[in-house]
């Protein structure tokens, strides 16, 4: 069971990584960081988490395919993007993400 306020933040650019999970982190949140897929799946496999900020476009498995994954997990993703047009938002959560 993961601790309310356990979050994984999913960026292959360190300086969103870093800035998201230092802002998580002042307003009390516990942040694990991955900068890609294979990385976060160790990191889920260690422990569970209560949300994942999940970037969309990493090299390897991308944010959609992880997305999609990890859709029957119930694990709540909030895609995190540049692509923000309308069809891209619908695209994210039809493979699962809960927001975008």
């Amino acid at each position: 069971m993961p601790a309310a306020t356990d979050i994984v933040v999913v960026d292959d650019d360190a300086s969103i990584r870093d800035a998201i999970a230092d802002c998580l982190r002042q307003h009390g949140y516990q942040v694990r960081v991955a900068a890609d897929a294979a990385l976060l799946d160790r990191l889920l496999a260690q422990q569970r988490t209560a949300l994942i900020v999940l970037d969309w476009m990493m090299p390897g498995e991308d944010g959609l395919s992880v997305c999609r994954r990890l859709q029957a997990s119930g694990i709540p993703i909030l895609m995190l993007s540049a692509m923000g047009s309308t069809p891209d938002r619908v695209i994210g959560l039809e493979m699962g993400a809960d927001d975008y």
